[in-house]
């Protein structure tokens, strides 16, 4: 037996009953209202005819299964979009005693339109929800050690850098192969460099050689002349030629024996200074008169060795230069006494006397010869147009001295053509 209902339920129910007709009411309008404008309508005789005959089988089964959860959350947002589907039934065919069956849908749909407006906001707040999670949800950050496809994606090598990458690995490898190259190149050069020098090493030394050749010692008329100093007369001549201070039989050189002072040994008549040999000198003692072969200027050689002897001492050597500047500038006429305007001819040479040639008178030649080297510091003396004696200790010195006064004669000759005032 069911408990009866309290009054608080029944008002309760009631306030539920009257909420329901009133959306439901605003929902369909007044069935009332409808009803006059479905007598109006008359169906056309083909669709009466199809009409059901009677009502229908029964009631329903039931009323809904009970009233709403809740209170609709509002008010219909407007009016229906539209007629009902179908005309209404006829109250003809309508059993007085029967409900109507427009209430019974009413009463049948009501409880579902309201699910179904309820389930459509709660989908409608649902995706709104959805739209800000998805808004406003932050990137997910990949954790250590692992590659997403994205990122794979960008870690796999782009194919039109392919070509490129591929031509700078051939231009590396390129130049790779361009520097080793280089590097054994160098090291070839450094290698033909060392051999080079190696073989420069060794043309000195047959150099020397040939400047210096072993010669054999020279002896006549019970005079014998030592290879080394040979030797000396042979290296001296090629040394005066190549700095063209003699040329070919032009010249002669002598000096006084190392061991015997009282020994002359002279350079032959004629003879080629660049190519002696032991066969190539002639020796004789001093004041003794000229051997056999001796050069046409013995007396002269005689007395520069015997002056330049008298001040060293004992050794004693000559060098009788045709350089081409020394013998140019002897040949201006009355020019006598020459200052070197250069500082190394005024220091190394100082003064420069020139003597004129007296074959007519031999003995006032020789005089004034030694006269002059005297006066010019016993370096050297000057014969006109017929070069230069220079003398010294040794063959070194005299050549030393030999070479400054052909330079100073130079230096003269250029300041004169450039009309410098000196």
């Amino acid at each position: 037996m069911a408990k009866p209902k309290t009054s608080a339920e029944k008002a309760r129910e009631d306030e539920e009953n009257s909420q329901l007709d009133n959306m439901l009411g605003n929902a369909f309008g007044d069935i009332g209202a409808l009803e006059p404008a479905a007598e109006e309508v008359s169906p056309p005789e083909s669709e009466s005819s199809a009409a059901p005959t009677g009502p229908p089988s029964g009631p329903p089964s039931g009323p809904p299964s009970g009233p709403p959860s809740g209170p609709p959350s509002g008010p219909p947002s407007g009016p229906p979009s539209g007629p009902p589907s179908g005309p209404p039934t006829p109250e003809a065919a309508v059993d007085p005693g029967e409900t109507p069956v427009a209430e019974e849908v009413t009463q049948l749909e009501s409880p579902s339109i309201a699910v179904a407006e309820v389930a459509a906001e709660e989908a409608s707040v649902e995706s709104h929800e959805a739209l800000d999670e998805t808004v406003t949800e932050p990137t997910p950050v990949e954790p250590a050690g692992e590659t997403s496809p994205q990122t794979e994606a960008a870690a796999a090598p782009d194919p039109l850098l392919a070509p490129l990458a591929a031509e700078v690995a051939e231009a590396d490898e390129a130049t790779a192969a361009l520097l080793a190259e280089k590097e054994a190149e160098l090291e070839r050069l450094h290698m033909e460099n060392a051999r080079l020098r190696q073989s420069v090493v060794g043309a000195t030394e047959v150099i020397e050689a040939l400047e210096e050749p072993p010669m054999p010692p020279m002896v006549e008329d019970n005079i014998v002349i030592a290879p080394h100093i040979v030797s000396d007369f042979v290296r001296i001549g090629r040394q005066l030629d190549r700095e063209h201070l003699v040329r070919a039989t032009m010249g002669s050189v002598a000096m006084l024996h190392p061991e015997q002072p009282g020994l002359m040994i002279s350079s032959r008549h004629m003879v080629t200074l660049p190519r002696m040999s032991e066969r190539s000198l002639c020796a004789g003692p001093l004041g003794g008169g000229a051997p056999r072969g001796a050069p046409s200027d013995w007396h002269v050689l005689e007395v520069v060795l015997a002056s330049v002897s008298m001040v060293t001492g004992g050794p004693a050597a000559v060098i009788h230069m045709h350089g081409p500047h020394t013998t140019a500038a002897s040949c201006e006429k009355d020019l006598v006494l020459l200052n070197p305007i250069d500082e190394t001819g005024k220091h190394h040479i100082g003064k420069i006397i020139i003597v004129d040639p007296d074959p007519e008178h031999p003995d006032d030649f020789l005089r004034h010869i030694a006269e002059a080297l005297q006066q010019g510091g016993m370096r050297c003396v000057v014969v006109r147009g017929n070069g230069a004696y220079a003398v010294g200790a040794d063959f070194d010195q005299a050549w030393a001295n030999a070479a400054m006064l052909e330079h100073s004669m130079h230096i003269h000759l250029l300041a004169r053509q450039a009309n410098l005032k000196i």
